[in-house]
């Protein structure tokens, strides 16, 4: 005996409708906006594409540097040189552009109607403001989770192919590393999709909102890169061991009998020995220690701070649409 779904009622047909008019008409009104997007994205893969196939062209014959030439050999460091002074810094860019889609378009997208009054259209044709502000979030949400991701997963790629072991700025654990190839920028997308709707719905100036919306995900992208290696607790090595090329080395310095950190950049090296050794131990040091991160801690790291910007993200969508309501009712 067949089940029969009941059909949905006019008034849920008419809101599924409107929320698909909403976000056809943010599309077709920043055509030329996601054209532009498309083409940082194209430019960015094929940057990346471009110098791992440079690289690649100027391989040594069969891998063997004893057989390259002198010019062949300068080929490949020149560009190898390149690949790695590009790739050390692509988390960075993928962090800025992450500011850039919440302050330049989530935040414009509602402030410049809120500003302009052009809102009350919208709202007058069926479309409800909790839908209005959903088509909004939504569309920048998705876009940026899509062309982010993507750009991630080619980074990602690219570091893996250039990376060595004696590249210098290219350890996981850089900076301009870490953030671009997993899921933190993603996080980061979502984060400042968030952040730009709430600031505009609190300020209703678009350009005060795009300058509020930069200051805030400015200040939350410093705090992590300053105290990201305290996301996850860190192993440690008793004596002058050395935790290894691929490992991230977070503080070094002396314990004292209690179990008290002396660090090596509290006592210059001023002593006979000219390591310090001398000074740490006037000041009661006993044994070496190195506090590090290994490479098994990566997820870890990527996880935890991806899900405190989930975390935050669902916090300022939250208080946008409360603000919203309390607003407009």
């Amino acid at each position: 005996m067949s089940t029969l779904t009941p059909p949905k009622s006019g008034t849920a047909k008419a809101s599924e409708a409107s929320l698909r008019g909403s976000v056809h008409v943010i599309l077709r009104t920043h055509r030329g906006s996601l054209w532009a997007a498309g083409a940082l994205l194209v430019l960015g893969i094929g940057t990346i594409a471009a110098l791992l196939a440079w690289v690649a062209v100027q391989r040594c014959p069969d891998k063997d540097v004893d057989a390259c030439s002198n010019d062949d050999l300068y080929a490949l460091t020149t560009a190898q040189n390149a690949a790695e002074s590009l790739l050390s810094g692509g988390g960075s860019a993928l962090l800025l552009l992450a500011c850039l889609i919440g302050a330049f378009v989530t935040g414009p997208l509602i402030a410049r109607e809120l500003e302009s009054g052009a809102f009350r259209m919208a709202w007058v044709q069926s479309v409800s403001p909790a839908r209005w502000l959903a088509a909004r979030l939504a569309v920048p949400a998705a876009l940026s989770v899509a062309g982010v991701g993507l750009l991630s997963f080619v980074y990602r790629w690219g570091w893996t192919e250039v990376s060595n072991p004696n590249a210098f700025g290219l350890g996981w654990f850089n900076d301009g590393i870490f953030p671009g190839i997993e899921s933190v920028a993603v996080g980061y997308a979502l984060f400042a999709v968030a952040v730009g709707a709430l600031c505009a719905l609190l300020i209703r100036r678009m350009l005060l909102s795009m300058a509020v919306t930069t200051v805030v995900l400015g200040v939350v992208m410093t705090g992590f890169t300053q105290r990201r290696w305290m996301l996850w607790p860190v192993d440690r090595i008793l004596g002058n061991g050395y935790p290894g090329p691929n490992a991230w080395t977070t503080e070094t310095g002396m314990l004292t009998a209690s179990g008290e950190k002396l660090f090596w950049r509290d006592c210059p090296s001023m002593d006979a020995d000219h390591d310090g050794v001398g000074c740490m131990k006037a000041r009661g040091g006993v044994t070496e220690f190195t506090d590090y991160h290994p490479a098994s801690h990566f997820w870890p790291l990527q996880l935890v701070e991806t899900g405190i910007l989930l975390a935050l993200a669902a916090l300022a969508v939250f208080a946008a649409f409360r603000v919203l309501r309390r607003l407009h009712g």
